[in-house]
């Protein structure tokens, strides 16, 4: 799978500007990293899939991003970060999944380039019936304080897709950062050229257990009477935000092969869910 070291690989460069002269490789009112994380997520469903792509070749599927769903029996409304859906209308392939990896400066391997090549292009368009829909979040630092708006905004977005359409599968996704110490740009509000980084400390690894903890309360379901994800992953990063490399975390306490979270199983349940709801479209 790719996903996870695209999105490590992405976050090596200060690309994120703020008003104070200064350039992040994170920055908590940037959406970058989540856009980073579904982008990787679509490539590996993609690859996972040979339904999916089957249904990409045919016109069948189509891309979404920041689409807003809005839930039938509440009215609530939520943006989705990407989704895969049938199109509303015929898509003008004007922007496609590809061109998204320029957009966002996603940095790809060659192999990674050479999986992306080799995919049917996925115009993104305006959506009809959404069949898969992705939220990305993120915990850097502050872990505990975090968790009520960690868990809530995750758990919305299901309510939220299910409530749109029970057919359709609703992915979680988190990004927990490991590191025992973080410059948060909220604590850095100056220009860093005239002064010393301030970086927060974080008790691991603790918070990094209470966290997964918290991840582990978030309702699943295995069929469409019940409530919940249709999938949930989380991958665990270490870095500082100072310009150091940020690095992949596959060590306990974060998730191994086989158990729950695990991002490769995650896709390979996701690929696996979506070839049997979605065979007859």
């Amino acid at each position: 799978m790719e996903g996870p070291s695209i999105l490590v690989e992405a976050l090596r460069d200060s690309t994120i500007d703020d008003k104070y002269g200064n350039r992040w490789q994170y920055h908590s009112r940037s959406d970058r990293h989540s856009k980073v994380a579904c982008w990787g997520i679509g490539l590996d469903l993609l690859s996972s899939s040979a339904l999916l792509r089957r249904h990409v070749a045919e016109g069948k599927v189509i891309l979404g991003v920041n689409h807003t769903m809005r839930d039938f029996g509440t009215g609530r409304k939520k943006d989705l970060d990407l989704v895969l859906a049938r199109p509303e209308g015929e898509p003008d392939r004007r922007v496609t999944f590809a061109q998204l990896a320029e957009r966002y400066t996603i940095p790809l391997s060659a192999r990674q380039q050479a999986i992306l090549t080799d995919l049917p292009e996925l115009p993104v368009a305006p959506v009809g019936a959404v069949l898969i829909a992705l939220e990305a979040k993120a915990t850097m630092t502050a872990h505990i304080r975090a968790l009520p708006r960690l868990y809530d905004e995750l758990n919305s977005s299901h309510l939220c897709v299910h409530g749109a359409s029970r057919q359709a599968l609703a992915i979680g996704f988190a990004i927990i950062n490991a590191s025992g110490r973080f410059a948060s740009s909220d604590m850095n509000k100056f220009d860093l050229s005239k002064a010393d980084r301030v970086f927060t400390e974080e008790p691991q690894p603790r918070s990094l257990v209470r966290t997964l903890e918290k991840i582990a309360e978030m309702p699943r379901r295995s069929n469409t009477r019940e409530t919940g994800f249709d999938g949930v992953g989380v991958v665990v990063i270490d870095g500082a935000n100072d310009g150091s490399p940020f690095r992949l975390v596959t060590a306990p306490p974060a998730p191994q092969p086989g158990e729950p979270f695990h991002y490769d199983g995650m896709i390979a349940r996701m690929a696996n869910e979506y070839d049997t709801s979605f065979s007859s479209i």
